[in-house]
Protein backbone atom coordinates (compact mmCIF):
# COMPACT_ATOMS: atom_id res chain seq x y z
CA UNK A 1 0.00 0.00 0.00
CA UNK A 2 1.66 3.49 -1.10
CA UNK A 3 1.01 6.25 1.46
CA UNK A 4 -1.26 8.87 0.67
CA UNK A 5 0.14 11.54 -1.58
CA UNK A 6 -1.54 14.64 0.81
CA UNK A 7 0.81 13.36 3.35
CA UNK A 8 3.48 15.93 4.70
CA UNK A 9 7.21 15.21 6.03
CA UNK A 10 7.25 18.31 8.45
CA UNK A 11 10.45 17.29 11.12
CA UNK A 12 10.07 14.72 14.18
CA UNK A 13 7.85 15.21 16.67
CA UNK A 14 9.92 16.04 19.55
CA UNK A 15 9.82 16.47 23.27
CA UNK A 16 11.61 18.51 26.36
CA UNK A 17 11.60 17.63 29.97
CA UNK A 18 8.77 19.54 32.04
CA UNK A 19 9.56 18.07 35.21
CA UNK A 20 9.59 14.82 37.29
CA UNK A 21 6.45 13.94 39.26
CA UNK A 22 6.43 11.64 42.91
CA UNK A 23 2.89 10.98 44.03
CA UNK A 24 1.87 9.31 47.60
CA UNK A 25 -0.78 6.91 47.48
CA UNK A 26 -3.29 5.66 49.82
CA UNK A 27 -3.92 1.82 49.91
CA UNK A 28 -6.16 0.40 47.11
CA UNK A 29 -9.83 0.76 46.79
CA UNK A 30 -10.82 -2.21 45.02
CA UNK A 31 -14.60 -2.14 43.49
CA UNK A 32 -14.33 -5.48 42.44
CA UNK A 33 -14.60 -6.95 39.06
CA UNK A 34 -17.54 -5.49 36.43
CA UNK A 35 -18.45 -5.77 33.06
CA UNK A 36 -15.43 -3.97 31.77
CA UNK A 37 -12.76 -5.47 34.28
CA UNK A 38 -11.52 -4.78 38.11
CA UNK A 39 -11.94 -1.00 38.83
CA UNK A 40 -9.77 0.12 41.73
CA UNK A 41 -9.14 3.74 43.14
CA UNK A 42 -5.42 4.64 44.32
CA UNK A 43 -6.42 7.84 46.20
CA UNK A 44 -2.93 10.68 46.13
CA UNK A 45 -1.89 11.60 49.53
CA UNK A 46 0.16 14.02 48.33
CA UNK A 47 3.55 14.14 46.54
CA UNK A 48 5.98 17.15 45.01
CA UNK A 49 6.96 17.98 41.16
CA UNK A 50 10.18 19.41 40.09
CA UNK A 51 11.29 21.08 36.35
CA UNK A 52 13.10 23.85 35.34
CA UNK A 53 10.26 25.53 34.99
CA UNK A 54 7.97 24.96 37.84
CA UNK A 55 8.11 23.18 40.74
CA UNK A 56 6.18 22.33 43.94
CA UNK A 57 3.61 20.24 45.94
CA UNK A 58 0.85 17.22 44.80
CA UNK A 59 -1.74 18.29 47.22
CA UNK A 60 -4.08 15.26 48.70
CA UNK A 61 -6.76 15.96 46.07
CA UNK A 62 -7.29 13.32 43.63
CA UNK A 63 -6.38 9.85 42.64
CA UNK A 64 -6.24 7.27 40.02
CA UNK A 65 -9.57 5.59 38.74
CA UNK A 66 -7.96 2.09 37.14
CA UNK A 67 -9.68 -0.11 35.42
CA UNK A 68 -7.39 -3.69 35.41
CA UNK A 69 -8.89 -5.30 32.24
CA UNK A 70 -9.86 -8.79 31.48
CA UNK A 71 -6.10 -9.08 29.31
CA UNK A 72 -4.07 -7.56 32.73
CA UNK A 73 -3.82 -4.13 31.63
CA UNK A 74 -4.12 -1.39 33.57
CA UNK A 75 -6.14 1.74 31.97
CA UNK A 76 -5.51 4.63 33.83
CA UNK A 77 -7.86 7.78 34.54
CA UNK A 78 -5.67 10.17 37.05
CA UNK A 79 -6.51 13.66 38.16
CA UNK A 80 -4.74 15.79 40.17
CA UNK A 81 -4.17 19.07 42.15
CA UNK A 82 -0.34 20.87 42.05
CA UNK A 83 0.56 23.76 43.78
CA UNK A 84 3.49 25.69 42.36
CA UNK A 85 6.06 26.99 44.86
CA UNK A 86 4.38 30.47 44.27
CA UNK A 87 1.03 29.07 45.05
CA UNK A 88 -0.86 29.04 41.44
CA UNK A 89 -3.36 25.93 41.42
CA UNK A 90 -2.89 23.78 38.33
CA UNK A 91 -5.51 20.65 37.51
CA UNK A 92 -3.50 18.05 35.96
CA UNK A 93 -5.29 15.37 34.38
CA UNK A 94 -3.92 12.24 32.51
CA UNK A 95 -5.34 9.14 31.09
CA UNK A 96 -2.59 5.89 29.93
CA UNK A 97 -1.47 2.59 30.02
CA UNK A 98 0.64 0.14 31.93
CA UNK A 99 1.10 -2.63 30.49
CA UNK A 100 2.78 -5.40 32.25
CA UNK A 101 3.81 -8.82 30.96
CA UNK A 102 2.54 -12.13 32.72
CA UNK A 103 6.09 -12.75 33.58
CA UNK A 104 6.63 -9.93 35.60
CA UNK A 105 2.93 -9.75 37.47
CA UNK A 106 3.97 -11.71 40.24
CA UNK A 107 6.52 -10.11 41.22
CA UNK A 108 4.51 -6.23 40.61
CA UNK A 109 2.66 -8.09 43.63
CA UNK A 110 4.76 -8.40 46.09
CA UNK A 111 5.59 -5.57 47.82
CA UNK A 112 8.88 -7.05 48.36
CA UNK A 113 10.16 -7.33 44.83
CA UNK A 114 8.29 -4.44 43.01
CA UNK A 115 10.47 -1.50 43.45
CA UNK A 116 13.52 -3.40 42.00
CA UNK A 117 12.05 -4.33 38.96
CA UNK A 118 13.51 -2.26 35.87
CA UNK A 119 10.37 0.26 34.34
CA UNK A 120 12.06 -0.57 30.90
CA UNK A 121 10.57 -4.25 31.31
CA UNK A 122 6.82 -2.91 31.63
CA UNK A 123 4.99 -0.24 29.47
CA UNK A 124 3.69 2.42 31.50
CA UNK A 125 3.41 5.52 29.40
CA UNK A 126 0.70 8.70 29.99
CA UNK A 127 -0.45 11.70 28.25
CA UNK A 128 -0.56 14.76 31.03
CA UNK A 129 -2.69 17.55 29.98
CA UNK A 130 -2.91 20.85 32.45
CA UNK A 131 -5.59 23.69 33.33
CA UNK A 132 -5.16 26.84 35.62
CA UNK A 133 -5.95 30.20 36.13
CA UNK A 134 -2.81 31.61 36.56
CA UNK A 135 -0.97 33.81 34.07
CA UNK A 136 2.07 32.89 35.29
CA UNK A 137 1.59 29.30 34.55
CA UNK A 138 -1.02 30.08 31.52
CA UNK A 139 1.17 28.29 28.84
CA UNK A 140 0.33 25.28 30.46
CA UNK A 141 -3.17 25.51 29.14
CA UNK A 142 -1.83 24.99 25.68
CA UNK A 143 0.56 21.84 26.01
CA UNK A 144 0.36 18.32 25.56
CA UNK A 145 2.47 15.88 27.76
CA UNK A 146 3.80 12.50 27.73
CA UNK A 147 4.94 10.91 30.95
CA UNK A 148 6.67 7.52 31.64
CA UNK A 149 5.67 6.03 35.09
CA UNK A 150 7.39 3.70 37.28
CA UNK A 151 6.51 2.41 40.94
CA UNK A 152 8.46 3.58 44.34
CA UNK A 153 8.32 2.92 47.94
CA UNK A 154 4.75 4.82 48.72
CA UNK A 155 3.79 5.62 45.52
CA UNK A 156 4.56 6.08 41.75
CA UNK A 157 6.88 8.22 40.12
CA UNK A 158 6.71 9.98 36.35
CA UNK A 159 8.93 11.71 34.02
CA UNK A 160 6.51 14.29 32.14
CA UNK A 161 7.93 15.97 28.66
CA UNK A 162 6.27 18.51 27.10
CA UNK A 163 5.88 17.64 23.30
CA UNK A 164 7.29 20.71 21.47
Amino acid sequence: MTPDPRTKSFGEITTCHLFDLVIDLSPRLDFGTGPLGRRTLFGDTGGTFHGPRLHGDVLPIGGDWALIRPDGTMSLDVRLTLRTHDGALVYMTYGGRWVTPPELRADIADPAKRYDIDPARYYFRTNPLFETGSQEYAWLNDIVCVGAGYLIEGGIAYKVAQVE
